[in-house]
């Protein structure tokens, strides 16, 4: 409590946490949906484990969060295991192999615009589809580590595909942002926009399509869509649409095994996902870079602090386009960029009293619009997973009779040849994925991630300085105001105070003050065996444990008099 007291007294602005955390010992579940807390809290309620609980709940998001979520789109999962093994299990969406560098018309060769193709063609329909990695990724990591079937995980999505849901006002706006591309495809404005009008908070929404297709994966598993009769149906409706995928990219599609990235930041264990996830690698450098700062003495949201923390955003994003393509196509430097003499390298071009520049920005058109789980059971199971079709609502089309939404992958590529992140077959996309899980002593201290595309890393390490640094609740960590940067403008939330903002100008950071940056983190903090749920106002986040427990073994409801008798009679030797 002191080091709260600490923080509070020294801090350059104070906020109030909006949301309450959970504590429990039985299992912790936090989502960015109740419903989706409350399906992860079903399977380890029936006697599963926490990557029961991780498949339950990422299928539930595809119900109750279409526009971030779904099974043909990809993502990561950090997974330790209770015996302590650690292992990064990478879904990732990749290209077709028909795909070509220049299959795309780019229409500039400058920011803004460098990204963008003719017609939309890389973002909206079926051009804009990659090949799927979350189906096959959620049920390799049920198969491999999970106690129960495919079958029981998928109940809660399809009842409530089934039955429906109330829409939220998250899910609202966000339907109602995009209303002009859902309209153009039909089941897409069948299903959002009724009688041409979004959905409103509160309605009743249903996927009858969507729970069919559900019960069909129930019943026939992964191999329905990658090599099987359904996979067949969606490229066909992919193709007339001008897509080059074949159900031979689905067959062919192979989930990663990878070696999580590993650092340390003042005696924390850092363990995050390696490239083509940018996230592990940029946190531990920049982690490295602050391990040179006080920040402790400088205070939470102080003008010294929040510059630091902006000059290590951009020397991070001036290193990243080096760390953020497929390793199997780039080589990445990974081991110099998480070492401690590499910060010690760039820590002296930070000036501590202006704002300085470090590089080129980032090339990337990661979409913020994701969802993460942090879910952890009473058996030291832990699961830290983002997953995402990319933009809202993925490529804005549906597969007709089937209920399913696509992604837009195929928008995070260079359209233009020749460079890093450029097309090429096969090629596995990138992003700012960080689930991370923090350790002391070899104990787990902390499971995080959240949403937010190239602006998850900063959120990240900046919730690992809240709770090592500055000593914040995990509640308080997660909803701290947030900053980010990758040059030249430096965002920051309205909750940092106007006066702090003024004076980062004065030092010559370019201030865009924002609602908020990034989306909706969940974190988990491990004290023993208790563990501490946490989900932030950014989104529909809810953390839900599991208390009390079954009943002490031998007890029955009606005690047999005999045996009370026999033994109180063994007692006084009788």
């Amino acid at each position: 409590m002191r080091a709260m007291q600490d923080w509070r007294q020294r801090a350059g602005t104070l906020f109030t946490p909006e949301k309450a955390p959970v504590t429990a010992e039985g299992g912790m579940a936090v989502t960015n949906h109740p419903l989706a807390s409350a399906a992860a809290a079903e399977m380890m309620a029936a006697g599963g484990n926490a990557i029961d609980a991780t498949i339950a709940a990422l299928f539930t998001l595809t119900v109750v969060e279409p526009m971030m979520v779904g099974f043909f789109g990809g993502g990561v999962a950090l997974i330790r295991l209770a015996d302590g093994r650690e292992v990064v299990l990478d879904g990732l969406s990749t290209a077709p192999a028909a795909a070509r560098p220049d299959m795309y018309r780019a229409i500039a060769d400058t920011w803004p615009d460098y990204m963008e193709t003719e017609g939309r063609a890389n973002r909206v329909g079926a051009t804009a589809v990659a090949v799927p990695g979350t189906l096959q990724a959620w049920c390799e990591a049920l198969e491999r580590y999970g106690t129960l079937p495919l079958e029981a995980v998928l109940e809660p999505a399809i009842r409530h595909a089934a039955r429906g849901f109330r829409v939220t006002g998250y899910l609202a706006a966000c339907i109602a942002e995009q209303a002009a591309d859902l309209a153009l495809d039909p089941g897409m404005a069948a299903m959002f926009l009724p009688g041409g009008s979004p959905l409103a908070e509160g309605s009743l929404l249903t996927m009858p399509d969507y729970a069919g297709t559900l019960r069909r994966l129930a019943q026939e598993g992964p191999g329905v869509v990658y090599g099987g009769e359904l996979g067949a149906r969606i490229v066909e409706h992919l193709r007339a649409g001008g897509s080059c995928m074949t159900p031979g990219d689905l067959a062919a599609y192979r989930t990663e095994t990878r070696e999580p990235v590993r650092g340390t930041y003042r005696g924390v264990d850092i363990v995050g996902p390696p490239p083509p996830c940018s996230g592990g690698v940029h946190i531990v450098q920049m982690l490295n870079l602050m391990e040179g700062f006080d920040l402790r003495s400088s205070g939470f949201g102080t003008v010294r602090t929040l510059h630091l923390v902006l000059e290590a955003l951009k020397i991070a994003a001036a290193d990243r386009r080096a760390a953020t393509a497929d390793p199997a196509f780039v080589e990445v430097p990974v081991a110099r960029l998480v070492s401690k003499d590499y910060a010690a390298l760039r820590r002296p071009e930070i000036d501590p009293a202006r704002s300085g520049e470090f590089g080129p920005r980032v090339l990337s058109n990661e979409s913020a619009n994701t969802t993460h789980v942090t879910i952890a059971d009473r058996l030291g199971n832990i699961v830290t997973s983002t997953q995402t079709i990319n933009s809202l609502f993925g490529a804005r089309i549906m597969i007709p009779g089937t209920g399913i939404i696509p992604n837009n992958y195929m928008y995070l590529f260079d359209p233009h040849p020749g460079n890093a992140l450029s097309l090429r077959p096969g090629k596995r996309i990138t992003s700012g994925i960080s689930a991370m899980i923090g350790l002391r002593d070899g104990a787990p201290l902390f499971a995080v991630g959240l949403p937010g595309a190239y602006r998850i890393p900063s959120a990240v390490f900046q919730f690992v300085m809240n709770l090592v640094d500055h000593g914040m609740s995990v509640q308080e960590a997660v909803e701290a105001p947030r900053v980010f940067t990758h040059g030249p403008d430096a965002e920051i939330e309205h909750g940092v105070p106007e006066s702090v903002r003024d004076a980062l100008a004065a030092m010559g950071h370019p201030v865009l003050p924002l609602d908020h940056i990034a989306g909706g983190m969940g974190a988990i903090l491990f004290e023993g065996k208790r563990m501490t749920g946490a989900s932030c106002w950014r989104a529909d986040g809810v953390p839900m444990g599991m208390g009390g427990g079954l009943a002490r073994r031998g007890t029955s409801f009606w005690p047999d008099p005999r045996k009370v008798r026999a033994a109180m009679e063994a007692s006084r030797g009788v």
